[in-house]
């Protein structure tokens, strides 16, 4: 039975950053009509990062979760090495820091030529008022089978940190699409009360062939 959905989308945008050109990104999650009785989730997560570098320059979420509500707006100094945010607060960040959604599009432009197994990459994210240090290890190239066809993938997993919400590394599992596009295909996630899936339902606009799809 499927819970929610989730799209991302980028957007082309007159918005600059220090003068330089800017990709806008929408991120949207939320619950179908059938569990929106019980809990219903909306949550839209929007960042305008830097066209050459992919890093961001502005980052805005909306998150209502059950009647949880959070609002956070951040302005990035990338050349002063900082981030304001709407409250108010200034915090000191290393250049090059990503927010939760520029993080993703960044991931996708990691080399993965003559990638090895246990192969491991780092990069900082702020998020929640603080900076966090992301890590992913490539596990390994595997087809994967989902309801849009067979695709083959890269397997990555997060390098998991002391007091974290998920213990073990085998706890989170997610698989990109191995060619140019580098799409999401598969998330897996073990959580307290059961597992999460997020499988692949739609794509367009891709920039270069979808060569990874076996049928």
């Amino acid at each position: 039975m499927d819970a929610g959905k989730a799209t991302l989308e980028l957007k082309s945008t007159t918005k600059k950053g220090d003068g330089r050109e800017l990709i806008h990104a929408v991120g949207i999650g939320k619950t179908l009509d059938g569990f929106n009785t019980f809990y219903r989730v909306f949550d839209k997560y929007e960042t305008f990062f830097d066209k050459s570098g992919v890093f961001p320059w502005f980052f805005k979420s909306r998150v209502d979760e059950g009647g949880y509500k959070i609002s956070q707006d951040y302005s990035f100094k990338q050349a002063d090495n900082k981030v304001v945010t709407d409250k108010g607060k200034t915090f000191k960040i290393p250049r090059g820091t990503q927010d939760m959604i520029s993080a993703f599009y960044y991931a996708r432009t990691l080399d993965l030529s003559n990638i090895k197994k246990g192969k491991t990459f780092e990069f900082k994210v702020f998020m929640d008022d603080e900076v966090f240090n992301i890590k992913i290890r490539y596990l390994d190239t595997e087809n994967i089978s989902v309801r849009k066809g067979t695709f083959k993938c890269y397997k990555f997993g997060p390098v998991m940190q002391k007091g974290r919400y998920f213990k073990k590394e085998e706890d989170v599992n997610f698989w990109i699409t191995a060619d140019d596009n580098r799409i999401p295909v598969l998330v897996k996630a073990n959580i307290p009360v059961g597992s999460v899936k997020l499988q692949l339902v739609e794509w367009s606009g891709l920039r270069n062939p979808l060569s990874s799809k076996v049928k």
